[in-house]
């Protein structure tokens, strides 16, 4: 049976990719495959960054002559200066290679700066894999590559006991990090204006980033006294916020695919968001989910009212929530589409 290289950030760092791979971890690919992750960055100074990259490679080279398959997950920014290291190596060492984009904007990565540093991972690659159609339709205008060497894969919901209506409390959730690409600023301001009609509702921002000048903003608008900045949260409070919320809020000007909205899918949570990354693949407003323009702060602060007062269109979104986590994304069957991919390349 062929084995799998898993190339990726550190399970214990912050955010979407670690919470990606450890739900494909449960997936019976992973065994059946022989996975191992090998961990090349984590938060946090220099020095600790350049010790998880120095260890992570040595990890790889010790491995990949017993393997067939590298997976190379890669994002934003400046990942990719590490991820082309790895990609080169596959290649030189003539074991296939799967490259797996989980970036929010094409500024930020395959149009950017390092664009020629992904224009040789994905045109090297067996296999490119994007978060959603709209990103494939990117990667396919960006390079030259064989349309059937890409393949959507969608990140999958966590596996939770969903919560209840009885348990849910009057305040609306965000989760992600605190930065005016993520939108909670436009979140506070049309919160605002329907804050006063709604005194027992509040609005709960999750995340780190940006949180003094957060603060400064509900003060500003005058509801500093129904705003909650939890900071990040994971694990036990992170269950507990999600569990207890009435509905979940993104309005995201960039996505690749928003973990975010995964996690509020698992719990049931009808969503507000924007037609942006993958969201536009299944995205149905008012059938699924409530849908604005990004940055369109009156159209959000009507479908935070909307929602907030018709009940047959929450229970709708409710059941649209449960479908989706039930069937869609469900990580049963994303983790059987990875291990179709894992099979037709070898």
């Amino acid at each position: 049976m062929s084995r799998v290289l898993i190339v990726a950030t550190s399970r214990k760092t912050r955010g979407g990719i670690t919470a990606v791979i450890k739900a494909h971890e449960t997936g019976e690919q992973w065994k059946k495959y022989h996975c191992h992750w090998v961990q090349t960055h984590r938060d946090g100074p220099a020095w600790r960054k350049l010790l998880y990259f120095t260890t992570g490679l040595i990890d790889f080279l010790v491995r990949i002559p017993f393997y067939d398959i590298v997976h190379i997950h890669t994002a934003d920014y400046g990942t990719e200066k590490r991820k082309c290291i790895f990609a080169r190596l596959t290649k030189f060492f003539g074991k296939k290679l799967i490259v797996h984009l989980h970036s929010s904007n094409p500024e930020f990565s395959i149009g950017g700066k390092y664009r020629d540093l992904y224009d040789y991972s994905f045109t090297h690659a067996d296999k490119v894999i994007l978060l959603s159609k709209t990103w494939r339709e990117e990667a396919l205008k960006a390079f030259n590559i064989p349309a059937e060497r890409m393949e959507v894969l969608y990140n999958p919901c966590p596996t939770v006991t969903p919560s209840v209506i009885d348990e849910r409390e009057q305040y609306i959730l965000f989760a992600g990090t605190l930065i005016h690409r993520k939108g909670y600023d436009d979140l506070i301001k049309a919160f605002a204006k329907i804050a006063y009609r709604y005194p027992t509702w509040r609005l709960k921002l999750a995340g780190n980033g940006e949180i003094d000048k957060g603060k400064r903003l509900a003060k500003e608008y005058g509801i500093e006294s129904q705003v909650d900045f939890l900071g990040w949260i994971n694990d036990e409070v992170k269950d507990a916020v999600f569990r207890k919320a009435s509905m979940y809020c993104l309005p995201s000007y960039s996505e690749g695919f928003p973990m975010g909205a995964l996690d509020a899918w698992a719990y049931h949570l009808p969503i507000i968001t924007t037609p942006v990354g993958g969201i536009p693949d299944v995205g149905i407003d008012g059938e699924n989910m409530l849908l604005f323009t990004a940055g369109d702060i009156n159209q959000l602060s009507m479908k935070i009212e909307q929602l907030i007062g018709n009940s047959n269109l929450y229970a709708k979104l409710v059941a649209a929530s449960n479908d989706f986590a039930q069937n869609k994304f469900n990580v049963n069957k994303i983790t059987q589409s990875l291990s179709d991919i894992y099979c037709s390349i070898m």
